[in-house]
């Protein structure tokens, strides 16, 4: 297993492709992810799903695995203006400083997505802090910020991971609608998942994969057209 190592530095790599036409063809191809159950922001402390809004979503990035991609999709943010929420496992962030740092740097949301990407479902209140604070800590010490949110590794979670999170004041995330982008690696895929149908309040999971990256500015274009805006869970949630 992996331990806490030194911070080390990255490779920036900056190049993005768009498939908006064929994207766009293959709309009526592809059917959508199934929203889960509970699509409000919970009211008595447990996971939230999704949020009250008219016209705001928030897309999220959970990032465990590489960074050759994350500076791409930020470039992509910046063009249209658009901000979300990248939930980085602990582990991740310890050997991509620098990917942290320009994250928060561009304005976006840094949450928490445990330090070594285990099943939370299981574990005890105590075993959640030990995956959770180590990653807040490191978050906090190379950018300052202090993480509020939580994004269970593989969505699984149980009332101790919820009150291990409420304990620290912390808000447990799910989501309303999940691209899998890692494993279906075809933009026009996820692109249909994240927007049909979409509509304000949404929590919209992702990853920093080539092909969401290529997805990315037909899923953005389609928000504004839609007439409505990315914005951090944060500030879905505190609308």
């Amino acid at each position: 297993m992996k331990k806490p190592g030194k911070f080390s530095s990255i490779k920036i790599a900056a190049a993005a492709n768009t498939l908006i036409l064929v994207m766009l063809v293959s709309l009526s191809l592809f059917t959508l992810v199934p929203l889960a159950d509970e699509t409000t922001a919970s009211a008595d402390g447990g996971p939230v799903y999704s949020a009250a809004s008219d016209d705001k979503i928030s897309l999220m990035f959970n990032v465990y695995q590489g960074e050759e991609f994350v500076l791409d999709a930020l470039d992509l943010l910046d063009g249209y203006g658009a901000k979300c929420t990248f939930f980085v496992g602990g582990c991740w962030a310890d050997d991509h400083v620098d990917v942290l740092r320009e994250i928060y740097a561009r304005g976006h949301e840094l949450g928490n997505h445990g330090y070594f990407h285990k099943d939370h479902k299981g574990m005890s209140q105590k075993g959640n802090l030990a995956e959770i604070e180590p990653t807040n800590a490191l978050i906090e010490a190379v950018t300052g910020a202090s993480p509020a949110l939580f994004a269970p590794p593989s969505g699984s979670w149980d009332d101790a991971t919820v009150a291990a999170c409420a304990s620290i004041g912390m808000k447990t995330i799910m989501w309303s609608r999940d691209t899998i982008d890692w494993r279906d690696q075809n933009a026009a895929v996820i692109f249909t998942r994240a927007t049909k149908e979409l509509k304000g309040g949404e929590l919209i999971l992702a990853h920093p994969t080539k092909a969401t990256v290529e997805a990315l500015p037909a899923i953005l274009q389609y928000i504004d057209s839609a007439g409505l805006s990315a914005v951090t869970v944060t500030e879905l949630l505190t609308e």
